[in-house]
């Protein structure tokens, strides 16, 4: 390594562990369920996004085993040169029905998405306005646009207004967007789209909604515009393949003059070989579930309900969670660490989330119970924090 590197590496990691900002990185030793086998250790997993349980389904291996053996491990090349097969063509059209649009386009990760997407639309004459809270992916997606970005308060509408009339209204940019997440991760409250839809008719405004987190989990499965009966109103919808469909890759669904554009315009997209051909089919194979056994998603908002009720009556404070993701807030970071290895010390894996994904300040564990725990699970897990927040003194 040269000694510049090391000279900025040594003191900058020194910081991070310090400050309680570094978070260390566990393997799993087998699949990702509700229970997991960490250092030989069987842990009950409340830091999974797998909402609905399906990453290691039998049904979703079966597709995708089956898919390895027509169009074998990889497509070969990107989407457009000859890396389109016809089950990613029937991805496309799964997800656009899925989300109640005219098509859809599949990316390798909804990071990827929100890259190409916003940059393949957006220009320097541009500009976006975008919720504070906004996932990393959508900030970066933004900068790589070059439009002018326009920070919103969290969920405050009338800043919104104010912000929207004055970017329109000043004849400054061809085209304004405004963006939000449909669930926010680390919260869990859900996007007022029925205001920001009027808002955005009232400026003509370009809708994005990057539903990563609501996708499988509201709207009976089809997502948080389509919960507020808004899927011709939302330009853009946003989704992952590896949250509640538990696979991977992403995809953005609209119109088919906007996927057009984008097959053609999105970077990520052209530059990058396609999903692989067993990804697509476990995808497809798990949208087919969730829309034939809604009692799945039932479940996992089930469980939500009571592990939040557990931590309230506990005294912890778990925030203003709209759906199944359940945030304990502790604040301070290093504590916030310290309550998270305790909890893996007596069988509970419910990672710490710090700066930069949370304020400084603001540091939680955020716990994700899923359609795969039982309620013997976590009572065991209110039990163990019960314990550990007595503990730390985080309750009384």
């Amino acid at each position: 390594m040269s000694k510049v590197l090391n000279d900025f590496l040594t003191p900058q990691l020194a910081a991070l562990r310090e400050q309680g900002l570094y978070n260390e990185i566990d393997s799993i030793q087998g699949p990702n369920g509700a229970k997991v086998k960490i250092h030989d250790k069987e842990l009950i997993n409340l830091s999974s996004n797998n909402y609905l349980g399906f990453s290691n389904d039998a049904r979703l291996k079966e597709k995708a085993i089956e898919a390895t053996k027509e169009y074998g491990v990889g497509a070969g090349a990107v989407r457009t040169i000859n890396g389109t097969m016809t089950i990613h063509d029937e991805l496309e059209k799964r997800i656009a029905e899925f989300k109640h649009t005219e098509a859809a386009i599949a990316f390798q990760s909804g990071f990827n998405c929100n890259m190409g997407a916003i940059s393949a639309v957006m220009t320097k004459k541009d500009a976006i306005i975008s919720d504070e809270l906004n996932h990393a992916s959508i900030i970066d997606g933004c900068r790589l646009s070059g439009a002018k970005v326009i920070r919103a308060r969290h969920q405050d509408m009338d800043h919104l207004r104010e912000l929207a009339k004055e970017a329109t209204e000043s004849g400054q940019y061809e085209k304004v967007m405004y963006i939000c997440d449909g669930v926010f991760s680390m919260d869990g409250d859900v996007a007022k789209l029925p205001e920001i839809v009027e808002i955005a008719e009232e400026f003509g405004l370009i809708t994005y909604v990057d539903d990563a987190h609501g996708s499988g989990v509201m709207g009976n499965g089809a997502g948080t515009v389509k919960h507020f009966g808004l899927s011709d109103k939302i330009d853009f919808q946003i989704g992952t393949l590896s949250k509640a469909i538990g696979v991977v890759g992403g995809y953005v669904a609209g119109s088919k003059q906007l996927i057009d554009w984008l097959k053609v315009r999105a970077r990520p997209f052209l530059f990058s070989t396609s999903l692989t051909p067993s990804s697509a089919a476990a995808c497809i194979e798990a949208i087919n579930i969730m829309e034939n056994e809604p009692e799945t998603i039932e479940k996992l908002w089930n469980n939500g309900k009571y592990l939040k009720a557990g931590l309230k009556d506990l005294s912890f404070d778990i925030g203003h969670s709209e759906t199944p993701i359940t945030p304990c807030i502790i604040g301070d970071e290093n504590l916030t660490q310290k309550f998270s290895r305790r909890l893996l010390e007596e069988g509970v894996y419910a990672k710490s989330i710090v700066f930069p994904t949370v304020p400084k300040g603001t540091g939680r564990v955020r716990n994700m119970p899923t359609a795969a725990h039982t309620k013997e699970m976590l009572d065991e897990v209110l039990k163990v924090y019960a314990k550990v927040g007595r503990e730390l003194n985080v309750i009384s």
